[in-house]
Formats: C-alpha cells, sequence, structure tokens
C-alpha cells in the first residue's frame, strides 16, 4: 500500500505491506526507488511489516534540491522511522542506501536490530577523472535524465549478462521503461550531488567493529565494484555472513531474485530468534 510520511521539508512515499511489531525497511540505491524491490515484496510481506521508503531526490519524494549528503539522508530516515512509528527494525541498505544504512546504524545502533549491507561500500567508490565528472555534472543539469538511458539501452549487449537476462525475464520494454521512470523523477541535483558523495566518501572500515547487530553483507558474484569492499566489511563487522550471489551483478533481487530471498528469510529467521 502507497503511503506519505512527513519529515521536516521531505514528503516521503514509501510502501508498507505485511504486519508485525518489528518492520523489515528496505533502503534503495542511488539513481533508484522503492520500485527496485517491487517484485519481491509480497513475499517478504509474508515475513512481516515491510516498510519501502523513497530517498531524498528520488522517486516520489520531494526533491528539495538541497540536502543530498549521506548524514543527511540517514538523519531523513531517522525521521522516516519516528513519522512510522518505527522504535527499532530489521535494515536494509542497497548501493548509496547501504551507506546510509552503515552511517545509521553507527549513529543509532539501539534502532537497528540486524542489518544487512547489499552491494555497497564503506569507502570512497573511486575518483573519476577530472574530466568525466565536469561532464556528467555538466549534463546532468541540462540535458533529460532519461537521454543516458537511451545510450545504455542502444548500448546493451556491452551490460553484464545478468542485467540482459533480468531485462529479458521480466520483458524488455518493462524494464527499461522502469528505469526511465526512476531516472525522470530523480533531481538533477541529486543525481550531481550524490555522485560526489559516493565517489569521495569518509571512509567507515575503521568503526566496522562498533557494529554488533546481526549482519548480512551481500553482493553479486560479477559486481565487480562491491566484490572486495562487501568482503572487506564482513571480515571487519563481528560475525557478519557473507552472501555472493551466482550469476548476479548490482541488483541480486531482481537478477537472482529465488536465491536472494532464501538469504533474506534465513537472515531474519536468525535475527529474530
Amino acid at each position: 500500500m502507497l503511503k506519505h510520511a512527513r519529515v521536516g521539508e521531505l514528503d516521503i512515499e514509501y510502501d508498507e505491506l505485511g504486519s508485525g511489531n518489528r518492520p523489515f525497511v528496505l533502503v534503495h540505491g542511488f539513481t533508484g526507488s522503492r520500485d527496485d524491490f517491487a517484485d519481491v515484496l509480497e513475499p517478504i510481506a509474508e515475513l512481516g511489516r515491510t516498510l519501502v521508503p523513497d530517498l531524498r531526490g528520488h522517486g516520489g519524494t520531494t526533491n528539495p534540491g538541497r540536502g543530498y549528503t549521506l548524514e543527511q539522508l540517514s538523519a531523513d530516515l531517522a525521521g522516516f522511522l519516528d513519522a512510522t512509528e518505527t522504535t527499532k527494525c530489521d535494515l536494509l541498505g542497497h548501493s548509496l542506501g547501504g551507506m546510509v544504512a552503515l552511517r545509521f546504524v553507527l549513529a543509532h545502533p539501539e534502532r537497528v536490530d540486524s542489518l544487512i549491507l547489499m552491494d555497497t561500500s564503506d569507502r570512497s567508490h573511486g575518483v573519476m577523472p577530472g574530466w568525466i565528472h565536469r561532464l556528467i555534472k555538466f549534463a546532468t543539469r541540462r540535458i533529460p535524465m532519461r537521454w543516458p538511458l537511451r545510450v545504455l539501452r542502444a548500448n546493451r549487449q556491452k551490460l553484464p549478462e545478468p542485467m540482459r537476462r533480468a531485462a529479458e525475464e521480466m520483458g524488455t520494454e518493462r524494464y527499461w521503461s522502469r528505469l526511465r521512470t526512476k531516472l525522470e523523477a530523480m533531481d538533477p541535483v541529486a543525481f550531481d550531488v550524490l555522485l560526489d558523495q559516493v565517489m569521495k566518501q569518509q571512509p567507515m572500515t575503521d568503526r566496522l567493529g562498533e557494529i554488533r547487530c546481526p549482519t548480512l553483507v551481500m553482493v553479486g558474484d560479477q559486481d565487480e565494484a562491491f566484490l572486495g569492499s562487501s568482503r572487506r566489511m564482513a571480515d571487519h563487522i563481528p560475525d557478519a555472513k557473507l552472501v555472493v550471489f551466482k550469476d548476479a551483478h548490482h541488483s541480486p533481487q531482481i537478477e537472482a531474485p529465488r536465491a536472494w530471498l532464501n538469504a533474506i528469510r534465513e537472515h531474519l529467521e536468525r535475527a529474530r530468534t
């Protein structure tokens, strides 16, 4: 069920399904939205109350043109939990959402009963050459967000095989239409600023040992950009479990849904007993 929560200057749009006292909260990644979990939402909701918000500047949530930092997104998450009367939760963060979830659990450990970090990183994702960075900044402020998607689609045979397979299984038009909808909904300012945040984030590696809740780190075996960071986080977080999905790239909930759901069920069963 689609709902809205007022958090400061934001009208946060979110999906809520299922019932129970301890919600499972899923936070999407960069350029994404709650739609990233649409195809697995019903089976997840069978496990209990499930909340899936759109981040600031994404999806149906307000595009305020400011506040696009990892720290502010973490603060937004705290406000969202307050607005939905969620004292504690099981928390999943995907990619950018994982960077937000990591900061949230370190700032509010008492509010996270268990943590899932999916295809994400605890430190800078690298630095682009200056000319590429300047070109992206220029482009995202001056051309429609859907145009880069046209380039990707025109060169789809060069995309990772799990993405091509997922598009075929979902239906090519539906797959690309969903990506276009998410890009068109995103604030270009958020794209510009959050790209900087991801590429230049302060390392959190030295604080991973502070995380004491049951933690699952998951990543696709073909997501080379995040395989190393996933292994590092699993090594540094006490008693964390690492799951690497075969034949998956950056979105295993779409590219390997059966294995992903099994991992989620096993984690929640372990964390809730």
